[in-house]
């Protein structure tokens, strides 16, 4: 029985390990993410988010493998903190000054006109894309 039961909590923490190696996000939103991550992102962070994009060496900061955000958090992905960092909210070394734009500013100027729902869509769907292209803990 106490076999049984160390058995059965030993694969309840494996699956927890396994649960969290893969942050949870909206697959829906990950999919308009990466069109908007193409468009926005990847000259500098890489068509992968790995900080590898072609503008990467010209850039005073180089800018950070967003595919480890996760590990760099000690596990969960940290999608309220990311959905700031791309509004501008939080300072982040290389965001909103030269190197990289504010998004929540530069969504809000577009053809479309300010739309303070529509920028907060876009940089849900950016956060959804970071946390589907995670790489889990080896």
């Amino acid at each position: 029985m106490r076999e049984t039961t160390l058995a059965c909590l030993g694969l309840l923490v494996t699956l927890g390990l396994t649960a969290q190696e893969k942050p949870a996000y909206d697959a829906a939103e990950a999919a308009l993410g990466s069109s908007l991550f193409k468009t926005y992102c990847a000259s500098c962070h890489g068509k992968g988010g790995g900080g590898d994009g072609p503008l990467a060496e010209s850039l005073r900061f180089r800018p950070p493998d967003l595919t480890q955000l996760a590990r760099r958090n000690k596990g969960p992905f940290p999608m309220d903190q990311v959905r700031r960092t791309i509004d501008g909210r939080t300072a982040v070394k290389g965001h909103g000054g030269p190197d990289m734009p504010v998004w929540g500013d530069a969504f809000k100027a577009t053809s479309e006109g300010y739309d303070e729902k529509k920028v907060a869509e876009r940089i849900n769907q950016l956060a959804h894309f970071l946390a589907s292209i995670q790489v889990p803990a080896n």
